[in-house]
């Protein structure tokens, strides 16, 4: 196959010209059409995956080709958040900050596109989607290079994608897709500053470093989850317990499911013997410090798996597995020292009663998303009320945590005077 890279980004460029004008309507007329286009043709679209599942199986691990894997409510799904992104307000053209100067100049900030966007990512197809859908209602072109062990998945969603274009008049251009896994093509990607405005890769920790060296375009990262939940000594313990295990164990293969528990010393020998009670039945195996290890050591706890903690390693650790690193901590300013130096910025929260131990978690936090009593897993563009999201941002510039149509737009001054001329 000869693809040429330059080409697509010329091609994007264009169709992004096109789209900066597209009205809100005809935009959520795109999303509704390929919202309906997903579910007509689902069966073509899990053949396709069903294949790229087969291959998938003995080379890659469970969570792995979990991430990979589509069914019928998982496409059902899918099509229900376009749709969800359709019902959202078109953030392009938005006037977010205005004012008049003193010399009578009138001036106002306007959200507009990015432009070009290309987003790199690994096994999981809903990503096509998403970066579709949240793409065109925000007035961007993109191009879009998956996985190879998703391929002919991604091939017969971008086949859905580019009838949906054509059926609303907008360009097929403004969605492409780099059909090969030819690792020199992404190589080529990362250098096309000439079209692209920024990239987004989607993908494990080599991706991300590999896309921030190589990349002569600004980059966005995040996604990976190295996520903390710190039980402190005045936290309502019985409901804390449904709280670890849904972070844990719901889906664990994602970026926002929980990795590391830390326990407050002053109720460990108590509150841990009790979780791990409920967690044993989900097969999660405790990853323990010391401290921890001896509590759960000396717990009767039936089919209870723990193991001593490689404190060198585990910690730094983002599992995507039913495996949990757990730690006992001596207050919450130790637990904010570990998150410090152990988080990757993503999702991190304290169960607590204490207002003063909730506020100090919350300032001296400094991930994307800092959360009191609550589940990790709400980081998620849909849940917050976003819609889909593209990626979560753990780095500090320009967006962060969930991107979805606000964060993949840029703004631009208007100013109006009357023939002004500066003094």
């Amino acid at each position: 196959m000869n693809l040429s890279i330059q080409a697509m980004g010329k091609r994007a460029e264009q169709a992004a010209l096109t789209l900066s004008a597209v009205p809100t309507d005809v935009k959520n007329r795109f999303l509704e059409t390929l919202s309906e286009i997903l579910i007509k043709d689902m069966s073509g679209i899990l053949k396709a995956n069903a294949a790229d599942i087969h291959e998938a199986i003995p080379v890659l691990s469970e969570a792995l080709v979990d991430r990979l894997t589509l069914n019928q409510q998982r496409i059902e799904g899918i099509a229900a958040d376009v749709r969800n992104v359709a019902a959202l307000p078109d953030p392009v053209g938005e006037v977010f900050e205005s004012g008049v100067n003193r010399a009578g100049l009138r001036y106002e900030k306007v959200r507009v596109p990015v432009g070009v966007i290309a987003v790199i990512y690994e096994s999981r197809p809903n990503v096509t989607v998403d970066t579709a859908c949240l793409m065109i209602k925000s007035g961007n072109a993109a191009i879009l290079r998956g996985g190879k062990e998703t391929l002919r998945t991604n091939r017969a969603i971008i086949e859905v994608i580019r009838r949906a274009l054509e059926e609303t008049g907008l360009p097929q251009d403004a969605i492409q897709f780099i059909d090969s896994p030819d690792r020199n093509l992404v190589d080529q990607l990362l250098h096309l500053d000439e079209y692209i405005d920024l990239v987004i890769p989607r993908g494990g920790a080599g991706l991300h470093d590999f896309c921030r060296k190589n990349s002569r375009i600004p980059v966005i990262t995040g996604g990976i989850g190295i996520c903390h939940l710190f039980v402190d000594k005045s936290a309502d313990q019985q409901k804390s317990i449904p709280l670890i295990e849904n972070a844990k164990v719901q889906r664990p293969t994602v970026c926002n499911a929980l990795e590391t528990l830390l326990v407050h010393r002053d109720i460990a020998a108590e509150f841990l013997p009790k979780l791990a009670q409920q967690l044993a039945q989900d097969k999660v195996v405790f990853h323990a410090d010391a401290q921890a290890l001896a509590i759960l050591s000396a717990a009767s706890v039936p089919n209870l798996s723990v193991v001593a903690a490689d404190e060198a390693a585990d910690f730094d650790k983002e599992w995507l597995t039913l495996d949990l690193s757990v730690k006992v901590v001596a207050d919450v300013k130790e637990a904010i020292e570990h998150i410090r130096v152990h988080s990757t910025g993503h999702s991190d929260g304290i169960l607590t009663v204490d207002a003063e131990n909730a506020g100090l978690f919350k300032r001296a936090v400094d991930s994307a998303c800092v959360y009191v009593n609550s589940s990790t897993r709400f980081t998620d563009g849909a849940q917050l009320g976003l819609g889909a999201e593209i990626a979560i941002s753990t780095q500090p510039l320009h967006v962060r945590g969930p991107m979805a149509l606000r964060e993949l737009t840029t703004y631009k001054w208007l100013i109006t005077g009357d023939y002004s001329v500066r003094a």
